[in-house]
């Protein structure tokens, strides 16, 4: 009986959070982070100030829950990108997925790759959701032959990940093969870091608008610069 009480009350609270949140994203994408405001929430939606907050803490908190769920839906897309023929059209099968999803939704891409939030400390649990945005990729590395152009890259991987358990263990969650292998853990991680940079530097200025009124297309440079990466580790 007390469950059958508490759930709709659960379900409401879901939902309301759920609407508190659709407002803010649409105060981001309007004029970004700046322009998140808990009163203006709250009249928007018809509450109070007092009843805002038995939903969300503080900014902060509704932030968090923001940025949790751009990094699970960004993980999302990923994991459903076609895994293609080999691990060069892969790769090109994930980067085309990460700006899909990037510049349908600027406003949530910038809000975890943009500026940081000043006075904002992101929770420790976005360290694992960003991981997982980044997990397909490790995939693809694993499988490649890292030229000399990124052996230094590689190198720093492969320490990194000996010193860090944790950085082995994600490596190892997508990699079955690198458990004790410090040379594909190494290659794998460094394939992953260099694509995430990739990335960054390409979508994020698509996603800021930096590429209105120039002559190219954010789809053609991405696969360009795709295509050097897996050149630069010899994918098939």
């Amino acid at each position: 009986m007390v469950q059958a009480q508490q759930g709709p009350r659960a379900r409401y609270r879901e939902q309301t959070r759920s609407e508190i949140k659709e407002a803010a994203l649409r105060q981001l994408a309007e004029g970004g982070v700046a322009a998140l405001a808990l009163t203006r929430i709250a009249k928007d939606m018809g509450l109070s100030g007092p009843a805002l907050y038995r939903y969300f803490a503080s900014r902060d908190d509704l932030l968090n829950a923001l940025i949790r769920d751009a990094y699970d839906d960004a993980a999302a897309a990923m994991a459903a990108a076609a895994a293609s023929r080999g691990p060069r059209a892969h790769l090109h099968s994930l980067a085309e997925a990460y700006r899909a999803w990037a510049v349908a939704e600027p406003h949530r891409y910038l809000l975890i790759q943009g500026a940081p939030v000043p006075g904002y400390v992101a929770p420790a649990d976005t360290l694992d959701r960003a991981r997982a945005v980044l997990g397909p990729f490790l995939r693809v590395f694993a499988d490649g032959s890292p030229g000399a152009e990124v052996a230094r890259v590689v190198d720093q991987m492969t320490a990194w990940a000996g010193s860090d358990a944790a950085v082995a263990g994600w490596v190892a969650e997508y990699v079955p093969a690198a458990v004790g292998d410090t040379g594909v853990t190494g290659q794998a991680l460094a394939g992953a870091v260099l694509a995430w940079a990739q990335l960054h530097g390409s979508v994020g200025l698509e996603a800021a608008g930096q590429f209105a009124g120039m002559g190219h297309g954010g789809d053609a440079l991405l696969a360009a610069q795709t295509e050097m990466l897996a050149n630069a580790f010899a994918l098939a």
